[in-house]
């Protein structure tokens, strides 16, 4: 899953990476290095400059939030719950289906943070037992330190209980989409504990690699068939991950201290 993750680079250095033909000065976010669910967040996506003559979708930097509410919701309120759509299913799910056709967006992003979930723990989960320890949170990233490009679906609502001209009357939320966890060894393995993001846990977000990314966001493309194809994962080995402090599990703490790599997983955390 994706539940949290770290967000430092600028617009400015967002549109060079990503080749954005606009952006807003005044929707620039600050650095948000535990960026979690319901918070506002930066989105690549094409689609036609709202009240432009031309229909030709332009690339755009926009600010979501997190947390995809379907058109036809009659409230915002699940969007909290909304934060991932699984890859296996994005294209037959109700609330994904119509956004994975013809709303598609890159969530971009530092790395995600993910807490260790081993074994005997799964199991604890599945049996409804209250867990006994604290997690190991890691980071994990691009090995060679690139942009991690999540791919994303975005969808507009309608709060119908304010007038048109009204500035909160449109939302506009995204989802990430998550993908099995790499089985294979990571490219930087840490000195102890996972060898792997499956080691760490079963999901991941689903890293579109720069080859996928003008197909990703061609609005034209929508068979779903045919966009299934670039769900597939990312090619092995292009990922690290390193424990980080306990203090990233309190959505309150924000700074680039979080990403501060320990030397091992932290005393009384689980693995």
């Amino acid at each position: 899953m994706c539940g949290r993750y770290a967000a430092s680079r600028g617009p400015e250095d967002l549109a060079g990476v990503f080749e954005v033909e606009k952006w807003e000065p005044e929707e620039v976010l600050a650095p948000d290095y535990n960026v979690a669910p319901t918070k506002e967040v930066y989105a690549v996506l094409d689609r036609p400059l709202k009240d432009a003559d031309s229909p030709k979708p332009v690339r755009q930097l926009r600010r979501l939030k997190w947390g995809l509410v379907p058109s036809w919701s009659k409230t915002p309120e699940g969007g909290a719950r909304m934060i991932n759509a699984r890859a296996e299913t994005v294209h037959e799910k109700p609330s994904y289906r119509r956004a994975f056709s013809t709303r598609r967006c890159i969530i971009p992003a530092d790395g995600y943070y993910e807490w260790v979930t081993a074994k005997d723990e799964r199991e604890l989960e599945v049996e409804g037992r209250k867990k006994r320890q604290r997690k190991q949170p890691y980071f994990v990233l691009p090995a060679d330190g690139s942009v991690f490009a999540m791919a994303g679906l975005y969808e507009f609502w309608r709060d119908r209980t304010l007038p048109d001209d009204h500035p909160l009357a449109w939302w506009v939320t995204c989802s990430v989409i998550t993908t099995e966890a790499e089985t294979t060894p990571l490219a930087v393995p840490p000195a102890e504990g996972p060898q792997t993001l499956a080691d760490i846990h079963p999901r991941m977000p689903l890293m579109l690699t720069p080859d996928r990314w003008d197909s990703w966001l061609d609005p034209a493309r929508t068979d779903p068939d045919d966009l299934r194809e670039l769900l597939a994962p990312p090619p092995a080995g292009l990922m690290r991950a390193y424990p980080v402090s306990t203090a990233v599990s309190n959505v309150r703490n924000n700074g680039p201290e979080l990403l501060k790599e320990l030397e091992g997983p932290e005393e009384g955390t689980l693995f």
